[in-house]
């Protein structure tokens, strides 16, 4: 009788302990940046298909010293990647990649430290020819598919 007590009384202490958990909520991730921490949010509440072609915003400083450039956004089986890439001399100078799946914590996990490799890997390359990064093999698909449709976008 003693050891049903105990387990009835354990188990209730389980269950009020799983209810008090509060769910994250994914929208407040911060976008990244191959230049430092980026101000734009992660919106990553699209569920439908890429967006097509992207958006060129030619843009620039005054004497047309660089272009702005967004990649589609490619639906992966965790959430959309997007990134953005600013040209200046005809080279990749940054990119900051605008959505990226972050429904739960493994995925911010994963992603925070996946997309400054590839960010850097593609900087290096100065292409969307560059290596996925273990363990984040569909975020690292997305990213080199929007990258190369905005590199696509480059006016020559």
């Amino acid at each position: 009788m003693r050891r049903a007590v105990i387990t009835a009384s354990a188990t209730a202490a389980g269950v009020v302990l799983l209810l008090s958990l509060k769910p994250h909520d994914p929208s407040t991730a911060p976008a990244i940046s191959s230049a430092g921490a980026g101000s734009a949010r992660n919106t990553t509440q699209d569920t439908g298909q890429g967006s097509g072609t992207g958006a060129a915003d030619g843009g620039a400083a005054a004497g047309g010293a660089g272009q702005t450039l967004t990649g589609s956004a490619v639906n992966t089986r965790y959430g959309p990647v997007q990134v953005k890439v600013t040209m200046a001399g005809g080279r990749i100078s940054k990119i900051d990649v605008v959505q990226y799946p972050t429904r739960d914590r493994r995925d911010q996990e994963i992603n925070s430290s996946a997309i400054p490799q590839l960010n850097q890997e593609a900087l290096a390359a100065q292409s969307a020819d560059i290596d996925v990064v273990s363990g984040a093999t569909y975020t690292s698909d997305g990213y080199t598919r929007s990258l190369q449709s905005a590199l696509d976008q480059v006016q020559k």
